[in-house]
Parts: C-alpha cells; structure tokens; sequence
C-alpha cells in the first residue's frame, strides 16, 4: 500500500528471506552480566536482545562483522562480539565492557548513572539500525527501513483521519520498532491494545486540513497496525505523565497473543505470536528501583535473569510479573 509515508525502497541492504525466527543451534541458557555500578537497565536489554532468536542467528553468523567498513565505534560488531561471549562462554557471569565503553555513542547514559531499560533498548536498536546502513541507503529514507533491524523489530502504524464536515479519509503511516502504550486503568495487554485502536473525535482542537473542505476541520482519528512485525516489543508505559509516580498496577498478559484484532485488517487468519522475554522494574519510583529480566533460551526453557544470577524458572512465574517490557515473535 503506497501512502502518504510509505515509498518503495531504492536499494534493499538485507533480505527478508535471509530471516531464520527459530533458532539455528539449541544450547543452554548463557552466562550472567555483572553490574558495573549501575548498569542494570542496560543488562537487561543486552540479555533481551541476545536471546531474540532471529537476531542472535544473524549475530552469531558474523554476516555484519566479515564486511563492515565502519571506522572506529560499530554497535552491529559490538553486539556481535557481545552475544557471542554470553552464548559460548564457560563462565557463570561476564562483564559487558565493551557496551559500556561505548555508552557515549549509544545514548545520554553514563555507567554509574541509573538509566530506563526502555530508553537503553531504543537508543541501542538505533545505533545498530544506523551501523547497517551504507552511504547510499543513508539518503533513501524507504531503504534505511530494510535494514536486518527494521526487518526483525519493524513495523508500520497507519493513522487513518476521517473529517467529520465531510467524511474524507487521509492514511498516514509510519515506521515503529516498538509500541508504547498506556496503562492507566488498563487490567490486561489486550484492553492496552483495544485502547491504542480505539478511534478518537478530535474536535476540539481544529489543527487538521482537509484537502476538500480546504480549511482546517474537526476529525476523528484511528491508529491501527498496518504491518505487522517479525518481533512485536511492548513498553507498558508505567510513568504517569501528570505525577511522575510510577503505576504499579498488574496488566495481566498472555504467553501467546493475537494481533489481527488490532491490525488494519480485522478479519483473517490469526497473527500469533509468542512471548520471548520480560523486562520487569522493582521500586516505587520510575527513577530508581532495579530492573532484571526472563528470557526463553533455545532450549525452550524459562530463565530469570537478575544481573549475574541466571535461575530456571516456569512459565507462571513469568506470567505473573509487574511488567515493563514485553518481547514476542511470529
């Protein structure tokens, strides 16, 4: 569908069919990461990543190191090294030096400042995005959104505004690699979701033009998800945007989730996914507090992951769990 943010890719840095979703070994869960002073956000995400099985495949392959041209800092060749050591280590716990070395190049982050997981996982899959695009992709923004990244964690949103003077509809899309949703007063992931499709009168503020009444209008808007990703990651907002206090409600989510109910296509075949890893934060405050993870190894079994302590744990344990980030896969 070609639409108003949606323009076919000049170049196609990586394939879509080189994306193997299961993993291409089965071993044991790998080892631990030791906190560096306070470097817990950043572990979490590290371990997430690691554990992502279509992209520790492609890591693990070294396809990115064996050709990159980068000089100096390369986030793709840092995780590479990165998920590597963690995988076929024999040690219980390594230090993941190297990622906080480079931190400065990632985000706004420093080792010995307390950082969110959310803003770490963004900031990381960024700088990996930016690190397979070549010189020439860099300029064609629809090429830039090919890349091994975009192709796993990638998706479109299509906001579809409907003037209310006229009845004229306008699609706009747009690029996501996660969702952000809103918790207040939401018990489950799926009222989360309702939520986020559910359509929205804004008419009291006229910001919007439309091409036939050509003047500004009242609308309503709809935001659904028009492509589906290969890994779908959830943020449960949990800052309450007004106090700045952290909601520490239960949202209840499912260890396998449809998404067709929430896709601009309602009807069809069920868009199964299956959960993968949780970020969970523990303290009262959205500033401080610790955060640790589950992740499912290749084995298939459930793991906690709470900086060096990797314990074997079920699936109602993870499932029970005041969650911040949620990892699923096709």
């Amino acid at each position: 569908v070609i639409g108003t943010g949606m323009t076919p890719p000049q170049k196609i840095p990586f394939s879509a069919e080189k994306i193997c979703m299961d993993w291409r070994q089965k071993r044991r869960p790998g080892a631990g990461l030791y906190n560096l002073g306070s470097t817990c956000y950043l572990n979490v995400i590290l371990q997430c990543l690691t554990y992502t099985p279509p992209l520790a495949n492609y890591l693990l392959s070294r396809q990115h190191s064996r050709f990159c041209r980068q000089q100096g800092f390369c986030m793709m060749c840092v995780m590479e090294a990165h998920v590597r050591k963690v995988l076929y280590s024999s040690a219980s716990a390594i230090r993941p030096r190297a990622v906080i070395r480079d931190l400065k190049f990632i985000g706004e982050f420093k080792p010995d400042s307390p950082g969110d997981a959310y803003e770490f996982l963004r900031c990381t899959l960024n700088a990996m995005h930016r690190a397979c695009q070549s010189r020439s992709t860099r300029s064609d923004v629809s090429s830039q959104e090919t890349t091994i990244i975009h192709q796993i964690f990638g998706g479109f949103l299509r906001s579809r505004v409907t003037c209310l003077n006229c009845k004229t509809v306008s699609d706009f899309y747009k690029v996501f690699l996660d969702v952000l949703l809103k918790i207040k007063g939401a018990s489950s992931l799926s009222t989360a979701l309702e939520d986020l499709v559910a359509p929205r009168q804004m008419d009291k503020k006229k910001f919007f033009k439309c091409s036939k009444c050509k003047k500004k209008v009242a609308v309503s808007k709809m935001v659904t998800i028009h492509h589906e990703p290969r890994v779908f990651t959830v943020c449960l907002g949990r800052a309450d945007n007004r106090t700045s206090k952290k909601l520490s409600q239960v949202v209840e989510y499912p260890e396998y989730l449809d998404l067709r109910p929430y896709m601009s296509e309602p009807v069809g075949e069920p868009l199964l996914y299956s959960l993968y890893a949780v970020v969970v934060h523990s303290g009262h405050t959205c500033l401080g507090g610790h955060f640790f993870c589950y992740i499912k190894a290749s084995n298939g079994q459930w793991y906690m992951m709470n900086d060096v302590t990797v314990d074997s744990c079920g699936i109602h344990t993870v499932l029970g769990q005041q969650a911040y980030l949620l990892f699923y896969a096709r």
